[in-house]
């Protein structure tokens, strides 16, 4: 696995890179790292394309400082990413809090270097409530989230698991698999995972998602039990211009997994249009 060192502070980040061809660059969820991409990966590259996924700070393999949680310093992260492949052309996809970082690092680094841009499941555009975002959870109960979490951290994980990929809907999920879910996410580190939770919830996207101007698609399950539909992606789809929307009625959050062959279609679909 290839390693490099960010200007800012010196983090060692880890990324994955496979194949050739046109490129596209893989932003995972909150506390999960490139493994989730296991079900994009070999379908994207063995039609041509080449796929990088990356290993955000305090995850996977990536080294585990005890500061930079922020969604500025992740969207920094990503930037030097892509300049130290130079990646010219890109189709960038991110799912829950990776779409969060992919508006952060358009809104602070612009398009020059990306063609698309596909948000899955993400937790945009503003997910606190405040004067001008009634519509948003209450700081008190994301807050109340964030005790439990670092009260209980396993407990809390393995709470969420069987709804987060919606076994109840239906979807054929594994023990095995929410199994392997729930370690990855507790390999992330627990300051990165309660950190990047406070950051990503308080943060204000809507600013930047206007100013978009690639095509943009947006790919939600309506059962999604972590990024409510309606406070989530049926709002992002009216502020981000170009942008086409999919919506998954049998999907929950987990949809990478469950919905894989739909997603990667979807996918491909848009990146070919």
């Amino acid at each position: 696995m290839p390693y490099f060192e960010t200007s800012t502070d010196g983090t060692r980040l880890a990324y994955e890179d496979y194949g050739t061809g046109q490129p596209i660059v893989l932003v995972s969820s909150w506390v999960l790292n490139a493994d989730m991409w296991e079900y994009q990966i070999p379908y994207f590259t063995e039609r041509g394309y080449r796929c990088i996924a990356l290993d955000r700070r305090g995850h996977g393999r990536s080294d585990r400082p005890s500061g930079g949680y922020d969604m500025d310093t992740v969207a920094d992260d990503l930037a030097a990413l892509l300049e130290r492949l130079d990646l010219r052309e890109v189709t960038l996809v991110g799912h829950s809090m990776g779409g969060c970082e992919i508006a952060r690092y358009l809104a602070r680094h612009g398009e020059s270097r990306v063609a698309k841009v596909a948000f899955v499941s993400a937790t945009l555009p503003f997910l606190m409530q405040t004067e001008d975002n009634p519509d948003g959870a209450p700081e008190a109960v994301l807050m109340g989230s964030l005790a439990q979490l670092r009260r209980d951290r396993p407990n809390w994980f393995a709470q969420q698991a069987q709804v987060w990929y919606g076994t109840h809907l239906g979807n054929a999920v594994s023990p095995a698999l929410i199994e392997w879910t729930i370690a990855q996410c507790l390999s992330a580190s627990p300051r990165a995972t309660t950190e990047l939770f406070r950051s990503h919830v308080t943060t204000d996207f809507r600013a930047g998602l206007r100013e978009i101007t690639v095509p943009v698609l947006i790919v939600h399950g309506a059962a999604d039990s972590a990024a409510d539909v309606d406070l989530t992606a049926r709002r992002t789809v009216q502020l981000v211009p170009h942008s086409t929307y999919k919506e998954y009625p049998t999907a929950s959050h987990g949809l990478f997994v469950t919905h894989q062959d739909e997603l990667n279609a979807d996918l491909l679909e848009f990146i070919k249009s």
